[in-house]
């Protein structure tokens, strides 16, 4: 489908939810789209941040986030071979080293399990259903896809200024119009 999604102007609260976070994912996505080696490991500035950095960052917080806590999965290949320790500044250093098709499909698989474990919880429930985090303590549904909504925020800045500097890329939606989010089915 041309064009990227939109939460309804008027819906429940768990399809302006999932609506904001799939409009941020597709900014992000259209952020980072095309690009080579080059031109996800550009830097700015003093900033260690480049696209390539930032794609596997956010692949790993969603199956982090999803996967694991929500889903109640094991955390899959490559996060499940590095030490728990270590693992979130390897995530940011190791991307340097994979190719361009590594990290968008590292992305893109991350994402379909995101999606697969919040239409599963949906299906059974609302946002305010709450889940347990490795038996700490229960959060709500809702309080994560917030959490991700901003996370995701705060990266696609990120992306933004980086984007602008490989190739003048700028715009605040992907091209193409807006379509209706509804939820994952």
């Amino acid at each position: 489908m041309n064009g990227y999604p939109e939460p309804p102007a008027v819906g429940s609260e768990a399809a302006t939810l999932v609506g904001s976070l799939e409009r941020m994912r597709a900014t992000f996505a259209w952020k980072c789209a095309d690009l080579d080696a080059r031109g996800l490991s550009a830097r700015i500035a003093t900033s260690e941040l480049s696209l390539g950095r930032l794609l596997k960052h956010l692949a790993y917080m969603e199956d982090l986030n999803f996967t694991r806590d929500l889903g109640g999965s094991d955390l899959p290949e490559p996060w499940s071979r590095v030490e728990p320790s270590v693992r979130a500044a390897w995530v940011f250093t190791s991307a340097d080293d994979d190719a361009p098709d590594t990290l968008y499909a590292l992305w893109q698989r991350a994402v379909g399990r995101s999606r697969a474990a919040v239409r599963s919880v949906l299906a059974d429930g609302d946002p305010g259903s709450t889940y347990d985090v490795g038996g700490r303590h229960p959060v709500a549904v809702r309080r994560l896809l917030v959490d991700m909504i901003e996370e995701y925020g705060r990266h696609t800045g990120q992306a933004d200024l980086l984007r602008e500097a490989v190739d003048g890329r700028v715009g605040e939606d992907p091209p193409g119009p807006a379509f209706a989010c509804e939820l994952p089915r």
